[in-house]
């Protein structure tokens, strides 16, 4: 290189001097030129530029999008020759000069596992002879490598543009084709060389879609039907019959319950059971059954009460946010304040966010809690953006009314009764007309007489349950001191003479010695009353409450603390209860009615057990009790009436003002309109995500969104930035940012989480339902990864057709039966499985769908069939979930279930399986052997194991020998003859008939064994186990 410039000069010769002065003369600048002036690249060189340009050009496309700048999958970075050299987890990814040692070269030749590009179609010859070359020559780079792929434009993020069908040229398979599906499916096999299979026999075709439809096998008149209908249309219609079927909404609400993780348990180590989780199950088989359009369906299930305010069922459908686990003795025991409460909520969110993006997007968010997702285009802001979407509610039970019309009305005198304080406030004209007037004098008179005929009763016997010492007081009442326990439980007991005693007062008196003085013992003078309950005993019984309890009914108080009602005392749950707080340091009355008049006898007496188990001495400090024998129903009277209402009361009529007149007569309506509520038919309750519902000790509904940070790693103790509501921008067709005019209204962020869900710009909401649905269908979805379409999912195998489905379901109004007539009336579905030995070779993994997939029946499937074989499926639908099993009190939260012990001749065991009560922790073992999906996990995918398990399972389980009893009885009931008998078990059990060979063999095995145990064999075997 020194002698370079001297060399690069030879054209125009310089003495020595000249050219020596003239170098020292222009110093660095000649060098410069002499360098600028470099002979032209030699043929070699610019082959090993070329080579160098098209190698990393293939990086680009195909390496970069998971292992260069912001996704470094294992620690690879191609974007430069530095982290090629120093490669990742497997170390160097090439040996500079030595391409057949590189582990790069040998991972794209699928040499090493996992083949390179990952998840997708492998290199051409000629790009990984350019990456060898390239190797060889050094490896060099240009310039640092870009990823040429943004986020947005990974397939599934694409804008949803409806593909023409492919036009296929005339071939011998030209007339299959019968929908616009074949068009797709076909082409694809005409380019790998292959055809379709022939269609399956009508046999094969009608329980194939049967099952697949509803659920159930179709009976021996459904096949005989159908064979014997040779109209054109035989099949539409029959697939049209099984749409309308009511047992369609029940066979396809089981398939969603699993990609939701349906239970009615909370999981956990306390798995308590929900009682009210079945609402949300019997939503779904009503949407499906009505067809309800998708996206309505999409937008109920994340905010229904706000965009749906007046159709009662949007509020069943939030069911969908509370499916899943719930950690009860974090979010309920554990007190607001703790970090363990904290993590616990964040957990729970997740859960919602987890449920609904993969669900309804087939979006893997959750990647991305501890740091911005490895793979897909999603930060951790997002994340968190999706979680302060459900900071205001939490899953729990709400009431509400199946009745449309009682919604309605309920909401209207709720309505009415909200706007009463207002026109109090006005002293509106409306509260001061004559005929208000009048009945405000009845209501008072009424009232009046009734104050004065409460009797005070003195207590003969009081007892702690906790060592406090009660004391009697002169004016009758009980007033609690010494060292204040956490809990406690006060158990008083009267003599009394009077007669057909009707309700009775309770009284919760200030005292000077009490905290803020009282009229409760905690700190800040509040009491939790857990349950007020009132017996009759002998007065020489041992234990006072093992006397005949007294049913309490229409419970009334002068406050209640909000969540913390006197309802609550009555409810029989030790977790509610009543309270005062914030009006401490007040006297407090509640009156309860009996459900009949009672009468003791000389020698009872009257036992009232005031529980107080809420902890942290919430205590009642002074207790009076008094009775009545005033007729039933007692009117609100004097005592536990507001003190406002009292003073208005002590004036004189005359000298009443206005507004006073019109805080009386307001008052009056309030309590009209809480009877005309009270009249209401009860509503009903369901499990779902809420912020209305009743607080249950520490856990309460919040107030407002709680406050969402995006955490650090994940850790709660490492609180970043606080998160805004909002979805991903990585679907470039949306906006992910809202405007939300009022963020304390929690409704608007999920009510804005529904609209960008359910739009039709949202292409992943329409290509993972029509994936989902084509999964159940074909046994397997166009993209194996119905939850996942993200870089570590599957490629969709028929991209165009997927986007074409997707677009025809908006076209179709979100039909998803319509949907479903087009997939199962096409000649993709209608081929027959038979095996092809050159379409295997070419496509082992029936990707291309050159036949029909065979499928295992799944769990529900199985029971069911058996049930519909023996006759004994009971049709009800809808109600409670029915609990086939026998359960008893566990050690702790958790039940002991016993399914061993229910009685298998129940009408409760012959109901569908899709009505089964569900428990995460204890699932049955019966259905579990049959890959029944886990609750406790999102099951997008069920399993379908062929195992000795399930083989000793279908032989010996009790059900199945029960049943195969049953249907041995019902084919000996149809006929005398062991042949005829067996003919017609094949034809329920198999839907063909018998070879004679096979008639022989059973024959004989049923005349040596008996008819119910051919019946378990035909059970087991894989053709009925199986459709084909």
């Amino acid at each position: 290189m020194p002698n370079a410039p001297l060399r690069f000069l030879h054209a125009r010769r310089l003495a020595p001097q000249t050219a020596l002065l003239t170098l020292s003369g222009l110093g660095g600048l000649f060098v410069c030129l002499a360098l600028a002036l470099a002979e032209e690249p030699s043929d070699a060189e610019r082959s090993t530029a070329a080579t160098a340009r098209q190698a990393t050009a293939l990086l680009e496309t195909h390496c970069l999008d998971c292992h260069g700048g912001r996704f470094t999958r294992g620690g690879l970075d191609l974007t430069t020759r530095e982290g090629l050299v120093k490669g990742g987890q497997h170390g160097p990814a090439v040996v500079s000069g030595d391409a057949a040692s590189s582990r790069l070269l040998q991972q794209v030749q699928h040499q090493l596992e996992p083949g390179m590009p990952f998840k997708r179609e492998p290199l051409a010859a000629g790009d990984i002879a350019t990456l060898a070359a390239w190797i060889d020559g050094g490896a060099h780079y240009p310039a640092p490598l870009k990823c040429r792929a943004g986020g947005d434009d990974w397939w599934s993020l694409k804008p949803l543009v409806k593909p023409a069908p492919p036009k296929l040229p005339r071939s011998p398979d030209s007339d299959w084709v019968r929908t616009p599906i074949d068009q797709f499916v076909l082409a694809r096999l005409n380019a790998k060389g292959l055809r379709p299979a022939p269609p399956a026999d009508r046999r094969t075709l009608l329980r194939r879609v049967t099952f697949d439809l509803v659920g159930l096998p179709p009976t021996a008149e459904d096949t005989a039907a159908f064979l014997a209908d040779d109209a054109p249309d035989a099949y539409e219609r029959l697939v049209d019959r099984l749409l309308d079927s009511p047992q369609f909404g029940e066979r396809w609400a089981r398939h969603w319950m699993d990609t939701v993780h349906y239970a009615e348990t909370h999981g956990h180590d306390q798995d308590r059971p929900r009682p009210n989780s079945w609402p949300y199950r019997d939503y779904l088989i009503h949407a499906f059954n009505t067809d309800k359009p998708y996206a309505r369906f999409v937008a109920e299930q994340l905010a229904g009460d706000v965009l749906y305010p007046d159709d009662s069922q949007a509020i069943v459908a939030l069911g969908f946010l509370a499916t899943g686990p719930w950690d009860e003795s974090s979010l309920r025991d554990i007190r607001e304040d703790t970090v363990d409460r904290e993590i616990a909520r964040y957990l729970d969110r997740d859960d919602m966010v987890t449920t609904a993006m993969s669900t309804f997007v087939s979006t893997t968010v959750h990647c991305a809690r501890c740091h911005e997702h490895k793979f897909d285009p999603i930060t951790q802001a997002e994340y968190y953006g999706l979680q302060a979407v459900f900071a205001g509610v939490d899953k729990a039970e709400r009431t509400y009314d199946p009745d449309p019309a009682v919604a309605r009305t309920r909401q209207s005198l709720q309505a009415r009764q909200a706007a009463v304080p207002d026109l109090i406030a006005k002293a509106d004209p409306s509260l001061l007309t004559p005929e208000i007037a009048n009945q405000t004098a009845a209501w008072e008179q009424t009232v009046t007489a009734t104050a004065s005929r409460w009797r005070i009763i003195d207590p003969v016997s009081i007892t702690s349950a906790s060592g406090s010492t009660l004391t009697r007081q002169a004016d009758a009442s009980v007033l609690a001191s010494g060292t204040r326990p956490e809990t406690d439980t006060y158990t008083l007991r009267f003599a009394i003479t009077s007669t057909r005693l009707t309700g009775l007062r309770l009284e919760v008196l200030t005292d000077d010695s009490l905290p803020m003085k009282g009229p409760g013992r905690q700190d800040n003078g509040n009491l939790h009353l857990n349950e007020l309950q009132v017996f009759i005993a002998p007065h020489d019984a041992t234990e006072p409450t093992a006397g005949r309890p007294v049913k309490l009914i229409h419970p009334q108080a002068d406050f209640n603390q909000a969540g913390w009602t006197i309802e609550m005392a009555l409810d029989g749950n030790p977790a509610t209860a009543w309270g005062i707080f914030p009006e401490i340091g007040k006297s407090h009355r509640a009156v309860c009615e009996f459900t009949e008049p009672i009468t003791l006898a000389e020698t009872d007496l009257l036992t009232v057990r005031l529980e107080q188990s809420h902890g942290r001495g919430h205590l009642i400090g002074r207790v009076r009790i008094a009775v009545t024998s005033a007729p039933a129903p007692l009117p609100a009277e004097a005592d536990v009436l507001p003190a406002a209402i009292v003073a208005i009361l002590q004036t004189p009529l005359e000298q009443r003002t206005n507004a006073q007149r019109a805080t009386l007569a307001g008052h009056v309506l309030n309590e009209q309109l809480s009877r005309d509520l009270a009249a209401l038919p009860a509503p009903q309750k369901v499990y779902v995500a809420t912020n209305r519902f009743q607080a249950e000790g520490s856990f309460r509904p919040a107030e407002t969104p709680r406050a969402v940070h995006v955490l650090r790693r994940g850790d709660i103790n490492k609180p970043g930035d606080p998160a805004q509501p909002g979805a991903l921008a990585c679907v470039g067709t949306l906006p992910s940012e809202w405007k939300i005019d009022d963020p304390n209204r929690e409704g608007d962020r999920r009510a804005a989480l529904a609209h960008w869900v359910a739009d039709s710009h949202n292409p992943l909401t329409w290509r993972s339902i029509v994936n989902r649905i084509w999964h159940y269908h074909f046994g397997r979805g166009l993209v194996d990864t119905p939850n996942d379409f993200g870089r570590m999912g599957a490629l969709p195998s028929h991209p165009e057709l997927l986007d074409w489905l997707a677009v025809t379901l908006q076209e179709q109004g979100g039909s998803l039966k319509s949907l479903h007539q087009l997939m199962v009336t096409s000649a993709t579905y209608r081929q027959a499985s038979q095996h092809d030995p050159h379409s295997a070779e070419v496509d082992g993994d029936n990707r291309l769908l050159w036949r029909m997939n065979r499928q295992r029946l799944d769990a529900e499937e199985i029971r069911d069939a058996v049930l519909s074989i023996s006759q004994k499926l009971d049709p009800l639908m809808g109600g409670p979930s029915v609990k086939q099993f026998v359960q008893s009190p566990g050690i702790h939260v958790t039940p002991v279930v016993d399914y061993l012990a229910f009685d298998i001749d129940s009408r409760e065991h012959y109901r569908r399986s899709v009505y089964r009560f569900i428990f995460r922790t204890l699932p049955d073992p019966f259905m579990e052997t049959l890959d029944c999906a886990d609750a406790s996990q999102l099951t997008p995918v069920r399993g379908a194991s062929v195992t000795a398990l399930q083989a000793l399972a279908m032989l010996n389980n009790r059900f199945i020998v029960r049943q195969s009893e049953h249907i041995a009885a019902r084919a000996e009931q149809a006929a005398s003859a062991r042949a005829t008998q067996v003919s017609l078990l094949y034809e329920w059990i198999l839907g063909r008939p018998a070879t004679p060979r096979e008639i022989g063999l059973v024959t004989d095995y049923a005349q040596k064994h008996g008819l119910p145990n051919a019946v378990r064999v035909l059970l087991n075997s894989n053709e009925f186990m199986f459709v084909n």
